[in-house]
């Protein structure tokens, strides 16, 4: 989902291995420990996945120049016109030689998947606003199951159904239908389980499907993302069977699994999840979890210290464990408070290194809080669906359900930490650094009910490039200018795909939103924002040139590289039922960070700015321009 983002090649799980035929459900499997069958394996298609393709250089170079064109003036691209053909013709052709070479050596993965999940690892930012994001769940449908506990528990439950659905190899595979008559049928599966794995993309390819790499689904539970001096490591253990649950800042597990790998009991863990709720420990005086937001180099050290002081085995217990649950004590107030919270909150009920928290607030909205070096918005966004769907439609409790009759005391272990001044001391640090820094972020959000994807795709618009071009639009007129731009889109079609850059800024798009804004008489060409990536390739490029220790190019050199890196306008989408907002940080200071849907009747958009750039102002202007295109769609004269 958001738009930095970055991984090595995963190692695959061995519950996950490709083609795995379907487990046989152990004799004492209740009907509630799957969230589905499939009959076609989870894994089937992942071997014989596409893989990414390397542009051309040229292209590349042709794409890139097309991009800078509405950033420049005459001069600058004169400029960097010139860096180009040296590169393309220099250096540029042997780097690129060199990277196909590697590319063909390494047809496991894909040849940006290494690199970027180095640019991950090797950030030493903190993970919280310049990472992170955050997704909300829609409130369940029936209003009495938005209880706290109730809404815990089922999703607690749902989430690790989904767990063991995926490790049988029972969940769906993730596949693109774009015949969906044809291939989403049970036919269809039942045929295409008997292909071969190395043979069974080309089968789906046929009739028009396109299954989407699973590679990165393992590391959702059990994973943890350790600060480590100059590069984080990523830590999987899938063997742990225990919960790992966060209130006021304490820290409490307790087994989810059983020692046959069968879900505990709701009533027992709907007991434990209300003998948490009910303690009444004050917060600790210094909160753990403020460490997992600082400079990861400091982090690192500070965990060096808290495990020279006793404390790995119960680091040990919180990384490992299969998710973080976290119950906040605040309800949520309205849109713009729940983005804060689900965010950021205060800092002492999350482990932000985890692969992801689900956060449950005190009036049961909930959301899912992930960390980003792991994977991306399409396996999040896929279990986020799983576990509303599943929670909302087969609950595991319901209001009338009483917890068991159990001696919670035994089962629940509070975990507590040995701190010495040292520690104390980076804790309190840790907490000054982290809230003068969310005091600095503002969020505003807009729905602009006029209309939708219903409307726009009637007027043979895409929905999306409306959007985008109602941001280049709002900018233009706020501020005056064009800037950089990312809109980040996945490569999951592909063997160890990640993301890619689509650069909404075009000539087309400066000269449609100067039409709009400057001369609202003279609109009439819609442009489209659709365009191959080029952000990956130069990339890959630049990371090869430094790890063989060539001098770094002059083409990234060039401010303009630079310019069009420093992505002013950050954007993300992710469209779903379940999703009530999302949202993230500003990728650079002066910046916007822009998580938006374009649902059927209305199109909703959340922003966050720092000090420097006005969020509310910003949306003012993003509804003005979309009053404007729609008000030229209907026929209407635009108001200036």
């Amino acid at each position: 989902m958001v738009p930095r983002l970055l991984l090595r090649a995963w190692p695959r799980g061995p519950a996950l291995v490709s083609g795995a035929p379907c487990r046989p459900l152990s004799a004492g499997t209740g009907p509630g420990q799957y969230l589905q069958h499939s009959v076609v394996p989870t894994m089937h298609y992942q071997d014989s996945l596409p893989r990414l393709p390397v542009p051309k250089l040229e292209d590349t170079i042709r794409r890139y120049l097309s991009a800078q064109k509405p950033l420049l003036d005459d001069d600058q691209f004169r400029k960097t016109e010139q860096f180009c053909k040296s590169f393309e013709n220099g250096i540029g052709k042997e780097l690129h030689k060199q990277l196909v070479a590697q590319d063909q050596q390494n047809k496991h993965t894909s040849y940006i998947s290494g690199p970027w999940f180095d640019m991950y690892l090797t950030a030493r930012d903190s993970v919280v606003l310049n990472f992170n994001p955050f997704i909300s769940f829609n409130p369940d449908p029936k209003p009495e199951y938005n209880d706290q506990l109730i809404r815990a528990t089922n999703m607690t439950i749902s989430a690790i159904r989904f767990l063991k659905t995926l490790r049988a190899g029972l969940l769906e595979p993730e596949v693109f239908h774009l015949n969906p008559a044809k291939s989403d049928t049970d036919s269809f599966k039942r045929l295409i389980r008997f292909v071969p794995s190395s043979l069974s993309w080309y089968g789906a390819y046929l009739v028009n499907a396109y299954p989407l790499d699973m590679s990165q689904y393992f590391r959702l539970f059990n994973s943890t993302r350790l600060p480590k001096p100059t590069r984080d490591e990523l830590f999987t253990d899938e063997k742990a069977k225990h919960l790992l649950v966060l209130r006021r800042g304490h820290f409490y597990i307790f087994d989810i699994l059983d020692q046959d790998g069968n879900i505990v009991s709701t009533s027992e863990i709907q007991a434990h999840l209300k003998y948490i709720l009910s303690d009444v420990s004050p917060a600790p005086e210094f909160p753990l979890a403020y460490l997992t937001s600082e400079n990861r180099d400091v982090w690192a050290e500070l965990r060096q210290q808290l495990i020279s002081s006793g404390n790995e085995e119960t680091l040990r217990k919180v990384d490992s464990a299969v998710f973080c649950l976290c119950l906040d004590d605040v309800p949520i107030k309205d849109l713009i408070h729940l983005s804060h919270n689900m965010l950021h909150g205060d800092g002492t009920n999350r482990w932000f290194d985890k692969s992801f928290n689900l956060i449950i607030a005190k009036d049961g909205t909930a959301a899912v809080h992930f960390e980003h070096a792991w994977g991306d918005g399409v396996a999040v966004l896929r279990f986020f669906n799983e576990v509303f769907k599943d929670s909302t439609q087969a609950p595991a409790v319901t209001p009338q359900s009483q917890p068991a009759t159990t001696d919670s005391s035994v089962a629940v272990q509070k975990l507590s930490f040995k701190l010495n001044d040292a520690l104390k001391t980076g804790i309190t640090a840790a907490k000054e650094k982290f809230d003068a820094t969310v005091k600095t972020l503002t969020i505003d959000c807009i729905q602009f009910h006029r209309g939708g994807k219903e409307f726009l795709k009637r007027q043979k618009l895409s929905p999306d490039a409306v959007a985008q071009l109602a941001f280049q639009m709002a900018f233009l007129r706020q501020y005056g200018q064009t800037v950089a731009t990312y809109e980040s889109c996945s490569t999951a079609a592909f063997k160890h795909g990640r993301t890619e850059t689509i650069r909404p800024a075009s000539i087309f798009t400066k000269k449609c939103s100067e039409a709009f804004v400057r001369a609202p008489s003279t609109h009439s060409h819609w442009p489209s924002v659709t365009e191959q990536g080029f952000d990956r390739h130069l990339f890959a490029l630049r990371y090869l040139a430094a790890a063989k220790g060539i001098v770094l190019p002059e083409l990234y050199l060039d401010p303009a590289y630079g310019q069009i890196n420093h992505n002013i306008l950050s954007t993300s989408t992710l469209s779903s039922p379940a999703v009530n907002i999302g949202g993230f940080a500003p990728v650079v200071p002066d910046g916007f960070g822009i998580g938006y849907a374009v649902h059927d009747n209305w199109i909703g958009c959340n922003v966050s700015s720092y000090p420097g750039r006005n969020a509310r102002e910003f949306l003012q202007c993003v509804e003005k321009a979309l009053g404007d295109m729609f008000d030229a769609l209907e026929g209407k004269p635009i108001k200036t």
